[in-house]
């Protein structure tokens, strides 16, 4: 899903192979058995960084100008129709495309999708509901400083499931991560306790997810497109049973005059798009580059809701976030490749 954004359906697996990536046409293996074939160029990684930064970076202005400008106070519905439309798009694209080629490497049985699909897309479903909730009542900015916590929480999850295990390295960056965290949050001039509640128990849910995927899809690879044409079915299912609990028929009178159909497939299209830039994503660079993206990303985003929808971020905030994201890149880069850096950075400081 990779990963993480307002809450639309962007799935990613701990299990998938980062070393391939099909595209539209299955050029990710072709020219490798025929010596005539003179294999393209591959497309340098920049390009695809910043089509998903873009993509990434609109699906959460849309969906918050959606939900809190145009006053649409339905995330479950609205994340129902992004999914309920995902799980269209991926049946057209498993027709039309070779982007679901994945799917033939999977043996899925209806065993394996109730005992293995069903709680994670339901986990989803939880994660979801409760991260779009969070955008009804606090800002862009804010939300993407307190998701700069998602890796502590996986890590956390991780460590009480008994996959992972603490050490002095990654104590410290989980220090460094929730004090910066803390400190943006203590820095919040619009905190809002029940949205700030929301996205909490967002990314508790989704940092369950994830080591849930772990757990449970061993040995199984699927990568983002593949998790979404199994799992976007299942938690448009899930949500579609809470709307009439939690938000009647209200949202079927007004999603169209306020916001309009063009609007909504739109919105629902850049959010598939964006699945789909997350496989050519997969294995176009090395993790470090990916992951000093996403911070470029989260940076953009958070100036991008201050520019475009009049977000309040104070210098307290700026000086959390910094520390939160120092600490991020630190923790998902590997401890060699961070070490190699500061015995450069030490060298360059005694001048030889």
């Amino acid at each position: 899903m990779a990963q993480n954004d307002i809450k639309l359906p962007i799935f990613t697996s701990e299990s998938e192979d980062t070393s391939q990536g099909k595209g539209l046409l299955g050029e990710g293996e072709g020219g490798r058995n025929a010596t005539s074939v003179v294999e393209p160029k591959k497309m340098w990684p920049g390009y695809i960084i910043m089509v998903w930064i873009a993509l990434s970076s609109s699906v959460i202005l849309q969906n918050a100008y959606i939900l809190r400008e145009l006053n649409f106070n339905y995330p479950i519905f609205l994340t129902t129709f992004h999914l309920m439309y995902a799980t269209a798009g991926t049946r057209v694209l498993l027709r039309t495309t070779h982007l679901l080629d994945g799917l033939k490497n999977v043996e899925m049985s209806w065993d394996r999708w109730l005992r293995n699909i069903v709680p994670i897309g339901a986990l989803f479903s939880a994660s979801l509901i409760f991260s779009n909730l969070a955008y009804l009542t606090l800002s862009v900015s804010f939300i993407q400083m307190l998701k700069a916590f998602t890796s502590v929480a996986v890590l956390t999850m991780s460590v009480l499931m008994g996959l992972d295990k603490f050490n002095q390295r990654t104590a410290i960056v989980v220090v460094a991560i929730s004090l910066g965290v803390a400190l943006a949050a203590w820095g919040e001039i619009d905190f809002a306790l029940d949205g700030f509640l929301y996205q909490t128990f967002g990314i508790m849910f989704e940092a369950t997810r994830l080591v849930a995927i772990q757990k449970l899809l061993q040995g199984l690879r699927m990568d983002p497109l593949v998790s979404l044409y199994y799992y976007a079915p299942v938690c448009a299912g899930l949500n579609a049973l809470l709307i009439p609990v939690y938000e009647g028929w209200a949202p079927f009178q007004q999603i169209i005059p306020t916001v309009g159909l063009p609007f909504l497939i739109v919105n629902a299209s850049t959010a598939l798009l964006l699945n789909i830039a997350v496989v050519f994503l997969i294995g176009s660079a090395s993790s470090l580059v990916l992951t000093l993206s996403g911070v470029v990303k989260d940076i953009l985003l958070v100036g991008g809701s201050v520019i475009i929808m009049g977000s309040t971020v104070t210098f307290t905030q700026m000086v959390g976030y910094s520390i939160a994201l120092i600490g991020l890149v630190i923790f998902k880069t590997p401890a060699d490749v961070v070490n190699q850096h500061l015995v450069r950075f030490k060298t360059m400081l005694s001048g030889r």
